[in-house]
């Protein structure tokens, strides 16, 4: 397989830019504790290994500038969520950082952050339906479908990582069913709107076709993201689709747990690695799906890194904090339903088993032990 565009895409992975943290203004005799005041960092959930990573970087990353920081994780209840963040305001932070669980829902407790002057950082999930929100940051989540979609394009003999068409490429028509994220985050979308960009013009002229005519987002949609609604969907699938000795020649999925659930089903159903495995997509490059990888189960994720994230999200709190203006990137594409919010957004990188050691070992993000190298 071709790979020509792949050095060049992980060397723009390493561009991501970490903003400067400033020391922070002093804000003596701040009840929150800590010389710059207390921050409140509310995460969504630890059952995906990534949101510890992203807590613990931003967590670590304040914390070196001399905040206190609250970081709470919701497990994916919505008021659980609300009253963390409640709690947050009640215990005097001075700024908020929130991956929301669900973006619409948390209106009422931004009211009360915003009467009480803390800003709020949208961090990777856009909050939506409040003028409430100050800034997000996040990865490019249109790129981030794209690449999934050129992953999967790439795993058939079809186009480079980067997109670009391979000369001799097969003709199909391959079999492709289609998983989208949760409906009630906003990235979800961007994901798939990137998705269906680069297959469209394949589904134009039948190289690409989706046997159980699942194409819509609402049809793919795997609520909470979740690995196991995402295993019975797809094992719904094969039964109502592929009973007739067809096979699934490529999955789209938008993240890894996704995957595993997608790999789980594929393997009750008797597909064994080999000539008639899926190629496979995914995001977040943990360490699981990373090992899916390196052993053909998976074809690809996409590595967005976590702690140049963190330095964004905690930067843009510390500059508001000290009367500066944090650096943004995007004061377009975000729109909420209320406002366009400014955002910074980081590149994120598509990993396959020829550049995991450069993508994620090389930066640090994994080590060779973790990966049972």
């Amino acid at each position: 397989m071709k790979k020509r565009a792949l050095l060049s895409l992980v060397a723009s992975g390493a561009l991501v830019v970490g903003l400067a943290a400033c020391a922070p203004a002093g804000n003596g005799g701040d009840s929150g504790g800590g010389e710059g005041g207390l921050i409140g960092v509310a995460m969504p959930t630890k059952s995906s290994e990534r949101w510890i990573a992203d807590g613990n970087a931003v967590k670590a990353t304040l914390e070196e500038q001399g905040f206190q920081v609250d970081l709470q994780y919701a497990e994916d209840d919505i008021p659980t969520q609300v009253s963390q963040i409640e709690n947050m305001i009640t215990k005097g932070a001075k700024a908020l950082i929130i991956a929301s669980i669900d973006g619409t829902t948390l209106s009422e407790v931004l009211q009360t952050a915003a009467d009480a002057e803390i800003p709020v950082i949208a961090y990777d999930r856009l909050i939506r339906d409040s003028e409430n929100v100050d800034y997000y940051a996040t990865f490019d989540n249109f790129l981030v479908g794209q690449q999934q979609a050129w992953t999967v394009l790439n795993g058939l003999g079809l186009t480079e990582l980067d997109g670009t068409p391979i000369d001799g490429a097969p003709a199909g028509p391959f079999n492709i069913e289609l998983f989208a994220g949760s409906l009630d985050d906003n990235n979800a979308f961007f994901f798939w709107d990137g998705a269906m960009d680069a297959f469209q013009p394949f589904f134009d002229n039948g190289t690409l076709v989706v046997k159980s005519g699942q194409t819509t987002i609402e049809q793919a949609a795997t609520l909470r993201w979740d690995g196991e609604t995402a295993q019975s969907r797809m094992e719904d699938l094969l039964t109502a689709n592929y009973s007739d000795g067809s096979k699934v020649n490529a999955v789209l999925s938008p993240y890894d747990g996704i995957s595993r659930g997608i790999i789980s089903a594929l393997t009750d159903a008797g597909y064994s690695v080999g000539a008639e495995w899926p190629i496979i997509s995914g995001q977040d490059a943990e360490v699981d799906s990373v090992k899916a990888i390196l052993a053909g189960e998976q074809y690809a994720t996409i590595f967005k890194d976590t702690r140049e994230l963190a330095k964004v999200a905690a930067g843009m709190a510390i500059a508001i904090l000290n009367g500066d203006e944090p650096e943004v990137n995007d004061t377009e594409t975000y729109d909420n339903g209320v406002k366009v919010v400014p955002s910074y957004l980081l590149p994120p990188v598509p990993v396959v088993k020829d550049n995991v050691v450069e993508a994620l070992v090389d930066t640090g993000y994994w080590t060779e032990a973790d990966l049972g190298l």
